[in-house]
């Protein structure tokens, strides 16, 4: 049978899931498909319907299965009422970060050809290349040109990287010079509540890129393994630009940070092999729920 918090956490996944398909009352939930599309087996996806059926979002049916018995609305983890903050210069941008994703702009490209191709004055469009130079996917040459570093541009690449990260990371839990960073958890803890109290509508993209994948190098870095973590810092860099464009929607940053919070919990209370099983299935979980984000 299914631990209470892993049931919990798939009964938060498929909510998600049924949220991002837009799916409608009374539409059948075959549990082996939402298996598939989670990466779980069958027994936390009927751990988790049955608690939905308990709050009176799904519905059994002897010998049919489960279906959902409330509209999208209804369903909603947590209802935002007031829009994130915009970040600064997050028109352009985005379309930045739109145009580097569809290869519509030069490997290599001068701060004036930018700053008109956008419409821009040139310090402006500066200070967007000092941020993207700072997060780590251009690079300043000599002269006023910049080169845009290599990043990943498709959702398969994306969904490798996820599997990648969910081997070395639930791994390095376990490695024999594993020792817990005292500060890095207090740092992590606190950060990953400011989340929870409202961060994941108020904060930049950027600022909760560099929160969440910080803390996951902090985890591996406590492996003491330089290869692990020299690893998942460089797959952490090719993947931003592609989790900015799934971070539009914030609905699921509160269950990520509790997530994140139960790891270390689990870490603390030296159960490692039990933190290094939930931190695969969150991470799998997390690609499963975002990839579809990214179309075909």
């Amino acid at each position: 049978m299914a631990r209470p918090s892993l049931a919990s956490q798939t009964a938060s996944r498929i909510l998600a899931l049924i949220q991002s398909e837009g799916a409608q009352p009374g539409q059948h939930l075959p549990a082996q498909r939402l298996a598939d599309a989670l990466r779980v087996s069958r027994a936390p996806v009927n751990a988790g319907l049955k608690l939905l059926e308990s709050d009176g979002v799904v519905r059994f049916e002897p010998n049919r299965g489960y279906f959902l018995a409330r509209g999208h609305a209804d369903i909603q983890q947590r209802s935002v009422a007031t829009a994130p903050q915009a970040e600064p210069e997050d028109e352009f941008y985005a379309a930045l970060i739109e145009d580097c994703l569809s290869g519509k702009l030069p490997e290599r490209v001068s701060e004036s050809e930018l700053a008109r191709l956008y419409g821009l004055p040139r310090l402006r469009m500066l200070k967007i290349l000092h941020r993207i130079q700072t997060e780590g996917w251009a690079e300043r040459r000599p002269g006023n040109g910049w080169e845009f570093l290599p990043q990943m541009t498709s959702r398969a690449s994306y969904e490798e990287a996820y599997q990648f990260r969910a081997a070395i990371e639930s791994q390095a839990l376990l490695l024999p010079s594993f020792r817990i960073d005292r500060d890095a958890f207090v740092q992590a803890r606190r950060l990953q509540q400011e989340i929870l109290d409202g961060g994941f509508e108020r904060l930049a993209r950027a600022r909760l890129f560099e929160i969440n994948s910080q803390f996951h190098e902090m985890l591996v870095g406590c492996g003491g393994n330089s290869f692990f973590a020299e690893a998942l810092a460089r797959v952490n860099r090719l993947r931003r630009l592609l989790e900015y464009k799934v971070t539009i929607d914030r609905s699921r940053l509160p269950l990520q940070s509790r997530e994140h919070l139960l790891i270390l919990d689990l870490v603390e209370a030296g159960d490692r092999l039990k933190a290094s099983e939930f931190l695969r299935t969150h991470i799998l979980g997390a690609s499963a729920i975002k990839s579809p984000a990214l179309g075909g």
